[in-house]
């Protein structure tokens, strides 16, 4: 179950209009804008920040036309969020092709995000719901201040653990949260399911970056979609970092440390640095602490009754921790 096709082949009907509300919305009077849309967005990504939101609106009801239209606001902002971190890490690779900085430089590609987060807004607006509203800016500003304490931790090695959840909080867990709590919002379910879905999703989220993280140390480029260690060498400090640093004798690890921070790492250093994360019991830890997130996410649930929707967020969530990539 840990492939893309056999859990999320299942919702392929509500993938396919999530697909079709993005072509239908990214039109603009300037093609290069288009251009870089359809290269960022179109026939890549899991889909699963509309997909949490889909499945939260239909344990909760709602059954309003505008859903699947609504649910692509989420992989608006996802989208445009890496639009602007790929240029602030000089990114190269985004899902196994060039990032649209590489293709186009670093101004389109900002550019090209300002516009996606516009258009995001300019379809919540349509909802003619406040709340709705309210809980989008929330979230997007969240997500700066995460992307800011990144920006303020890179290559720092001294980094704790504490910094790394309020930072991956922020960037990733906060917009999947909000992804599942507008389900309840805009099924109008109340103040208790809101808290109850936006809970899941945020341990959700948590859970999604762990792995993430992960994967960035154990992937493969052709499976993972982007070169592996490549938050290291962006001097992002991840977790499984984190873990491994004080399990290296303290004058291998100032070594390691002064390589890296003062951007004089090889590829043997990198390789190296790579193989002790691997080596020194980190990711079992992480993959343990991935799978706690969404077993305190599936309590998050127990509002709800058992119907075939909240079975289905369950699922997903399962996912999360099962994936390759």
């Amino acid at each position: 179950m840990n492939s893309k096709n056999t859990i999320l082949q299942k919702y392929k009907e509500d993938l396919s209009k999530i697909n079709e509300e993005m072509a239908k919305t990214l039109s603009s009077r300037v093609p290069l804008i288009e251009d870089i849309g359809n290269h960022t967005l179109l026939g890549q990504g899991k889909r699963l920040r509309p997909l949490f939101f889909v499945l939260s609106c239909g344990l909760c009801n709602y059954q309003g036309k505008d859903m699947h239209r609504l649910s692509i606001i989420f992989e608006y902002i996802h989208a445009a969020s890496l639009l602007h971190d790929d240029v602030l890490d000089n990114a190269e690779l985004r899902r196994s092709k060039p990032s649209a900085n590489r293709f186009w430089g670093n101004q389109a590609a900002v550019l090209e995000g300002d516009f996606l987060y516009t258009t995001s807004s300019d379809i919540a607006v349509d909802s003619k719901n406040l709340r709705f509203m309210k809980r989008l800016t929330e979230t997007t500003k969240r997500m700066t201040e995460g992307q800011v304490l990144e920006m303020v931790h890179t290559n720092d090695w001294e980094m704790s653990k504490q910094q790394y959840t309020e930072i991956i909080t922020a960037k990733t867990a906060a917009l999947i949260s909000a992804a599942c709590a507008c389900g309840a919002i805009m099924a109008d379910a109340g103040e208790a399911a809101e808290a109850s879905l936006g809970e899941f999703g945020l341990n959700a989220g948590i859970a999604f970056q762990l792995m993430d993280d992960l994967l960035d140390y154990t992937s493969s480029e052709k499976v993972f979609g982007k070169p592996v260690g490549k938050d290291l060498r962006e001097g992002k400090i991840t977790l499984p970092l984190i873990y491994t640093l004080p399990r290296i004798d303290m004058s291998e690890r100032k070594r390691l440390r002064n390589l890296f921070v003062h951007h004089q790492a090889s590829d043997t250093d990198h390789q190296e640095m790579i193989n002790l994360v691997r080596g020194k019991g980190a990711l079992e830890q992480i993959r343990k602490e991935a799978h706690s997130y969404v077993e305190t996410a599936v309590g998050c649930l127990s509002f709800f009754p058992d119907v075939e929707a909240k079975r289905n967020l369950l699922e997903l969530s399962q996912y999360i921790i099962q994936r390759e990539y």
